[in-house]
């Protein structure tokens, strides 16, 4: 097992790494410097004196790599499983295991027949997929289209990509809206942490973070039926998808096991109720 100092760390951070698992791979994979990065700047905010840490201050020193997972039997680092000793000098510690994993979109698809009036919330129904999600232990389970981000291009483009990908929409970037950026501050809160425009599914064990994406679109009503059932996704990547096409006023209770339906519902009844949508 080898291990570096990791760079612009104060104190000195030791970084031991795994056997298959080297030093530029691990400070090339970008969700490890976007957790680093972001982590750094909370602990140093602890220097203001009406922060809550700052009589005795969190510090970084060390992070113990515990496995690795590369993507197609390839060097590319699909997700990493860390410890991360972040204590006090009162040896106090911080939880602090770590799932790294990124980014991820989600597309919330609001379809509205074209034959009721327009700029009405009348019959809309809202685009959920089934699918199998082993971790939950579910061979179909109801959620909002979604997918891991990419180390390129936009949020936008992925959420577009992902809608292609999973429903066979074709829909362009310039259809999107972002709600989660529409709805959350550009920093964490008044705490003036760097987090992500987006919702933490899971922030005690990973550090995914999902913007949810919004296109609306008027169909004929024969198209409602004709995708309702409908199988898709990219098979030869073991992607079984059947859409299921429910009621928006029903989201909340159709897609009640799907932290990102929920976030949906509430971040699109909060922004319409404000005309922001």
């Amino acid at each position: 097992m080898s291990s570096f100092t990791l760079p612009n760390s104060s104190p000195e951070c030791t970084v031991n790494l795994t056997k298959d698992l080297s030093k530029d791979q691990l400070l090339g994979f970008k969700p490890f410097t976007d957790w680093i990065s972001t982590l750094q700047h909370s602990l140093s905010l602890q220097q203001n004196e009406d922060h809550t840490f700052n009589s005795s201050p969190y510090k970084l020193r060390s992070i113990n790599i515990q496995s690795v997972d590369f993507f197609g039997g390839g060097d590319k680092i699909g997700f990493i499983k860390l410890k991360a000793d972040v204590s006090n000098d009162d040896s106090e510690k911080l939880p602090g295991s770590v799932f790294l994993r990124g980014g991820s979109v989600g597309m919330m698809i609001v379809l509205q027949p074209d034959d009721v009036p327009e700029n009405t919330e009348t019959d809309k129904h809202v685009l959920l997929t089934l699918q199998p999600r082993i971790p939950a232990g579910s061979l179909s389970l109801a959620e909002l289209p979604a997918g891991m981000l990419s180390d390129q291009g936009s949020f936008a483009g992925g959420a577009a990509n992902e809608i292609r990908e999973e429903t066979g929409l074709e829909v362009s970037e310039d259809s999107l809206v972002n709600m989660s950026e529409l709805a959350l501050p550009p920093t964490g809160d008044s705490t003036g942490e760097k987090l992500q425009r987006a919702t933490y599914p899971s922030a005690g064990g990973s550090d995914e973070f999902i913007p949810i994406f919004l296109h609306q679109r008027r169909v004929k009503r024969d198209t409602l039926k004709e995708w309702q059932g409908k199988l898709t996704g990219l098979r030869d990547h073991g992607e079984k998808i059947t859409l299921k096409l429910v009621r928006l006023e029903e989201l909340w209770r159709e897609g009640g096991r799907d932290a990102k339906a929920l976030v949906g519902w509430a971040l699109y009844e909060g922004l319409r109720r404000e005309g922001k949508i």
